[in-house]
Parts: C-alpha cells; sequence; structure tokens
C-alpha cells in the first residue's frame, strides 16, 4: 500500500460501492441531456423566454465546468466519500429547489447550485473508483461507469419527456431528488480515501481558476447571444484568460496546488485528456442540434427526433464494456481510442447524407457509427487517464479530466451553434432568420423547401469540419501516446502499454 493514500477502515466489499458511485453519476449527464427538453414547459408556467431561460442549462453546465477541479482537489485532500456526500446533498437541494422554484431567478440559482453539486458527485467518484479497483477489475469499473453516463445522455430527454408530458415539469426535478437520496443513503457504506497528507487549501488557485474558467465560459456561451463583438462579451473573455493566466503563476508558486501542472506534464495522461475533448467534440453538437434539424427541416415531431436519436445513443449503453474487455485481453489503449475518433470522424462524414425527409434506414449507419465511437471513448478514457497518476492525486486527475470534458462540452455547444447560425446567415442574408431556422423555426409554405435546403447544406459543411477535426484529433492522440511499453503491468491489465507508477490500491 503507498504510504501517501490514507484509508478508513472498510465499510462495504467494492460491489456495493460500484452501485452507489454509479447511481450517482448516473443523473449526472442525465441532468444535462434531460433539463432541456422541459424548457417550453417552464417558459409557459413561469412566463419567461430566451437568455433566462436558456441559462437553466447553461449555468448547470458552467458552473459542472468550472468546480470538477476544485472539487476533485478537495476530495485527495478531504476524503473521496466526504467530498461525493457533500456534492450529492448539494446536488440534491439543488434539484429540489429547482422543482419548486417559483420564479426563473429561483431557478436559475438552483440550477447553479445542483451543477456545484455534480462537479462534487462526479469528481470524486472517478477517484473512488481508482482507489477501490485496480488492474482489470479497475478497467471494468471505468467501463461500467462509462456505460452508465451513456445511459444518462441517452435516456435523460426520453425519461425527462415522459415526467414532463404525464405530471409537469417540476416532477423532472423531483427524479433527481429521489435517485440521490438513494445514493446519499448507500454512500455511508463506501468506504474513506483521502491523500497522505492534509495541507491547506490553496485558496488563490481556487478563486483565480473559478472565477477564470467562468468568465472564459460566460463568453462563450454568451457570445452567440450577445453578438462576439459586444464589450461585455470581450471583457469578459480578456479578463477570463488573465486570471487564467495569474491561475498558472500562482499553481507554479503554491507548494499545495490545486492543479499540480507536472500532471498535465504527463503526456500520457494529458493525452487521454485530449481524447475526452476531441471525442465531446465529435458528437455533443450532433447529438444536441441533430433532432432540431429533424423537426425543422423534415417536419417530425419531437418524439420522433428522440427516437432517431437512439440509433446514435443505444450503442453508448452496450461498447463501453466492450472497449474495457478488448483492454484487458491485450488490445492496445492506444490503438483503441485513434479507433474511437476514427469512427465518429467516419460516422459525421457519411452522415453528410442528411437530407430534409430522411428516414431511419439511412440514418442508420452513420449514427451508430458515431454513437459506437462514443462508447468506445466512454469506456477506456477514464481509466486509463486515472492508471496514468499516482493514488495521492487521483481526486485531482479525476477533477481535471472531467473539467476539461465538461468545458469542451459546454465550448462545442456555443461553438457549434453559432457556426450553424453564421453559415446560414451567409446563406439568407438575415441574421434573425437563421436563428429561426438554426432554432427548427422555419416557415410553412414555399419558402420551406429552400430554407430547409440552406439548413441542410449548414449542416452538411458543419459536419466535415467535425470529421475533419476527429481524424487530426485520433493522429494527435495516438502520436502522444506512442512509445509506452508495458514495464510491470501484468499482460492485459489496464496499466499495460503504460510505464510502472506508484503501486495501485484496492480500497
Amino acid at each position: 500500500m503507498s504510504t501517501a493514500t490514507t484509508v478508513s477502515p472498510p465499510r462495504s466489499g467494492p460491489a456495493l460501492t460500484l452501485v452507489v458511485v454509479l447511481l450517482g453519476v448516473l443523473v449526472v449527464p442525465m441532468s444535462i441531456s434531460g433539463a432541456a427538453v422541459a424548457l417550453p414547459d417552464i417558459g409557459k408556467d413561469l412566463d419567461t423566454a430566451g437568455a433566462p431561460l436558456m441559462w437553466v442549462v447553461n449555468v448547470y453546465n458552467l458552473l459542472f465546468a468550472a468546480i470538477t477541479l476544485v472539487a476533485g482537489s478537495l476530495s485527495d485532500l478531504f476524503g473521496r466519500r466526504r467530498v461525493f456526500v457533500l456534492g450529492g446533498g448539494l446536488f440534491g437541494i439543488g434539484s429540489l429547489g429547482s422543482a419548486l422554484a417559483p420564479h426563473i431567478l429561483v431557478l436559475d440559482l438552483a440550477r447553479a447550485l445542483a451543477g456545484i453539486g455534480a462537479a462534487g458527485v462526479l469528481a470524486s467518484s472517478g477517484a473512488i473508483l481508482a482507489t477501490a479497483f485496480d488492474g482489470a477489475a479497475r478497467t471494468r469499473a471505468f467501463a461500467a461507469m462509462g456505460t452508465v453516463v451513456g445511459i444518462g445522455i441517452a435516456f435523460g430527454p426520453t425519461l425527462s419527456g415522459w415526467l414532463v408530458g404525464g405530471l409537469g415539469w417540476r416532477a423532472s426535478f423531483l427524479f433527481y431528488v429521489v435517485v440521490l437520496a438513494v445514493v446519499l443513503l448507500g454512500s455511508t457504506r463506501i468506504t474513506e480515501s483521502r491523500a497522505g497528507e492534509r495541507p491547506r487549501v490553496d485558496v488563490p488557485g481556487v478563486v483565480t481558476f473559478v472565477l477564470g474558467l467562468a468568465l472564459v465560459m460566460i463568453g462563450l456561451v454568451q457570445g452567440p447571444e450577445s453578438g462576439w463583438g459586444s464589450p461585455f462579451i470581450i471583457g469578459a473573455l480578456l479578463l477570463g484568460v488573465a486570471l487564467l493566466g495569474v491561475f498558472a503563476v500562482v499553481e507554479r508558486r503554491s507548494p499545495h496546488p490545486v492543479l499540480d501542472l507536472s500532471l498535465i506534464g504527463n503526456r500520457r495522461y494529458t493525452a487521454w485528456c485530449v481524447g475526452t475533448l476531441i471525442t465531446s467534440l465529435g458528437f455533443v453538437g450532433t447529438l444536441t442540434f441533430l433532432p432540431t434539424y429533424f423537426q425543422g427541416a423534415s417536419g417530425v415531431s419531437a418524439s420522433h427526433a428522440g427516437m432517431l436519436m437512439l440509433l446514435m445513443t443505444v450503442p453508448v449503453l452496450v461498447v463501453p464494456q466492450v472497449g474495457g474487455w478488448l483492454i484487458t485481453r491485450g488490445f492496445p489503449p492506444r490503438v483503441l481510442m485513434g479507433l474511437a475518433l476514427l469512427l465518429i470522424a467516419g460516422g459525421s462524414a457519411w452522415l453528410t447524407v442528411l437530407r430534409p425527409g430522411i428516414g431511419a434506414g439511412a440514418l442508420a449507419g452513420p449514427l451508430i457509427l458515431v454513437g459506437t465511437g462514443m462508447g468506445v471513448s466512454f469506456g477506456i478514457t477514464d481509466g486509463q487517464a486515472m492508471s496514468q497518476v499516482e493514488p495521492e492525486r487521483a481526486g485531482m486527475a479525476a477533477g481535471f479530466l472531467n473539467t476539461v470534458r465538461g468545458g469542451a462540452e459546454a465550448l462545442v455547444l456555443a461553438v457549434f451553434g453559432s457556426l450553424l447560425v453564421s453559415l446560414l446567415q451567409s446563406r439568407v442574408g438575415s441574421a434573425a432568420l437563421a436563428k429561426e431556422i438554426a432554432a427548427g423555426n422555419l416557415p410553412d409554405g414555399p419558402r420551406h423547401d429552400v430554407l430547409a435546403d440552406h439548413f441542410t447544406s449548414a449542416w452538411h459543411l458543419a459536419l466535415w469540419w467535425v470529421a475533419g477535426a476527429c481524424v487530426l484529433g485520433a493522429v494527435l492522440v495516438v502520436a502522444m501516446l506512442a512509445g509506452s511499453r508495458t514495464t510491470g503491468a501484468p499482460a492485459g491489465s489496464a496499466d499495460a502499454e503504460q510505464p510502472s507508477r506508484a503501486e495501485d490500491q484496492r480500497v
């Protein structure tokens, strides 16, 4: 056992730990993908629209990304289980506040609290699994985590739609409260673990990172709405970048940084972070905006559009376990990650068959291909990244990885939506009309077919950009992982292809 990691006496077996952690992980992506479905009903009930309504989704994503790194580092210092419980409690309180909110401002604040709690849950989850399992068992545990994330992404909108349609939008938030109550009850049986030393919290690092990243993300998310030339947007971006620069200086001088910059200097760990970033680039825009295309250009219902998207999301339920199985059988992780990104690239390029009125048969191939690439990446990225760091930095490593993932998703949503609007504006000559088309609001009548063709052309160009970025990303990630060799890991273990490191701990 490493002297750098301390654990409390065992409270439960790894199986119960895995079940509780995965149940907590499940509601994090569900709350991201499911909340958007409730927005129309929320707008009608609370008599709101525009930016205040969109921040129901955006503020959750923003604070989730900004707090995840901090939550991961704090879990190393104060205990992974403790941060998991605190995060679950905040997430539950925020969800309850969302369900009871009488005004859009209250709802936005409650969602902000839920986003902070979700960051604590996800960051500490990876650290708990990294210290509770090792070798092939760790690979299987993280593959299961990838599957659960896929379930949350795939069925969050469907479940939310059922709840909203049957019981109202408030019921969709109450569902998270019930699940999190079960998680908190089960978490009392999780064994505690933390770093061996408990230094002072790096307050300057925490403050500069959270404020810097939050300002950058506010600028990126609000930019398409306010205009990229807006003084507020320019100011937010410049101040955010400046604060992140100060953060880097502070971390170099801090004896106990919230982010040890040597972690980023770990080429193989950073490669897996880059891999999850490229994966997000490859699927988030399609997952979020393609249903809008189906409804606007093809005129299908929301439920029909959701059913079509199952072609892309269902593979994520199965493939992560396949990826983990291949690695335990000795398949090179770097090759598998490169293949995953190429599958997403190929599916995105193939999806340029997109046209108004397209059916499930023509969509099946490209969407399944993208979903398969997503599933492979989800199943191996976390486990392989965590295998590159010492147990005492597991929380920090998990936090940074999920910060990259959450930030990438928020960035892609902003940039992809802005790209579609820009491409449409160049075709229709009106920014207002371009926004309406991108939102799926195409007018009936003779103009519909013309505007649908413009919408399709914009999608084709955006998909080619995504495909090209994924190909380049695959080359970059494989190159960063090249040259690694097994030096002490057993054949077929999660540490195959990786240099020796501090001994993994089973809690």
